[in-house]
């Protein structure tokens, strides 16, 4: 059973890689999530009363969830990849950008289990990325 699990996995050097299927992997059961139900999505954005997470809204989130897990699984078995590398790194600092933004600015989150997820994800892998960029990418 091992050997038949090892052979779907990422064959680079280090943990990234693993990382990077990890995140995908949770995107992807986040993408359907978001298609099923609101409840999960309502718990992100809860701070203002008057602001309601509809269906149109959590397909939307959904679309972006799956993109970003498609990215990131490529990234997974591509890592070497300057390009995919970077679309990789983007795609953590838009989703950083974002739940930041909604929590700071607009003011739509506040602090709990919902949104602190995502912003440690985001912040753990952009930081990881940044630091192991030579490493991985050898241009």
């Amino acid at each position: 059973m091992t050997a038949f699990l090892a052979a779907y996995l990422p064959n680079s050097a280090g943990w990234l890689p693993y990382w990077q299927l990890l995140v995908a992997t949770t995107a992807t059961f986040n993408f359907v999530q978001n298609l099923v139900t609101l409840k999960l999505t309502r718990r992100i954005y809860d701070n203002v009363p008057s602001v309601t997470v509809t269906a149109l809204q959590a397909r939307t989130f959904a679309v972006w969830t799956l993109t970003s897990a498609v990215i990131r699984g490529y990234a997974a078995y591509n890592i070497e990849n300057k390009v995919i590398y970077d679309m990789a790194l983007i795609s953590y600092l838009i989703a950083f950008g974002h739940f930041s933004s909604e929590l700071l600015i607009f003011r739509t989150c506040k602090i709990n289990p919902g949104v602190l997820s995502p912003v440690i994800v985001s912040t753990t892998s952009l930081v990881w990325m940044f630091l192991q960029y030579e490493y991985y990418v050898r241009a």
